[in-house]
C-alpha cells in the first residue's frame, strides 16, 4: 500500500515536470520566432548602411559589455543590450580608421579571421565589422573550422 502511494507521487511529479518543460519549450519557440522576425526586419537597414573601409587592426579581445564600454564603445550599446546578454562576451576590435583610433564590435567569425597589426579592408555597418574583404600584404585567412566536442578533447590530451 505504501509503495503504491510512493509510486503515484513520483509519477505525478514526473508528469508535472514534463508539462512544465513542454510549456517552457513552446514559450521559447515563440520568443525565438519573434526575435527572428525582428532580425529579418533589421537586415535590409544594416545592408544599406554597410560601407567598405580600410582599417589598421591595433588590438582585438573578447570583452564583457561593461568593459567594452569602458574601452571606448558608446554608452548606448550597454543601454540597448538585453539583460540576459550583459554577461556574455563581445568580440571587440581596436582599429585605426583614418586618423582616429576607434573601438568596434565584430562578427564572431570575422573576429577570428582578423589579423592583428595589419591593414585590412572590411565592411563596416556603424560600429559593427561585418565582413573581411582583404588583407594588405597577404591573403584573407579562412575562418577556423569548428571541431566537435570529442575532437577537441582528443587534441587537448594529445598536446599534454
Amino acid at each position: 500500500m505504501i509503495m503504491l502511494s510512493v509510486g503515484r507521487t513520483v509519477a505525478t511529479v514526473l508528469i508535472v515536470i514534463l508539462i512544465i518543460l513542454v510549456i517552457a519549450s513552446i514559450v521559447l519557440y515563440r520568443y525565438g520566432k519573434k526575435l527572428e522576425a525582428q532580425q529579418a526586419q533589421q537586415q535590409p537597414i544594416i545592408d544599406a548602411n554597410t560601407q567598405t573601409v580600410s582599417v589598421l587592426i591595433v588590438d582585438k579581445k573578447m570583452m564583457k559589455i561593461k568593459d567594452a564600454v569602458a574601452a571606448g564603445l558608446p554608452e548606448e550599446v550597454s543601454a540597448q543590450t538585453p539583460v540576459f546578454m550583459k554577461l556574455a562576451k563581445l568580440p571587440v576590435v581596436k582599429a585605426k580608421v583614418g586618423p582616429r583610433v576607434m573601438t568596434l564590435m565584430a562578427d564572431p567569425t570575422v573576429f577570428q579571421q582578423l589579423p592583428v597589426k595589419k591593414e585590412c579592408k572590411v565592411a563596416i555597418s556603424g560600429l559593427y565589422i561585418r565582413e573581411l574583404k582583404s588583407v594588405r600584404g597577404g591573403s584573407v585567412p579562412e575562418a577556423p573550422k569548428k571541431k566537435g566536442f570529442f575532437a577537441g578533447l582528443r587534441d587537448r590530451f594529445t598536446k599534454k
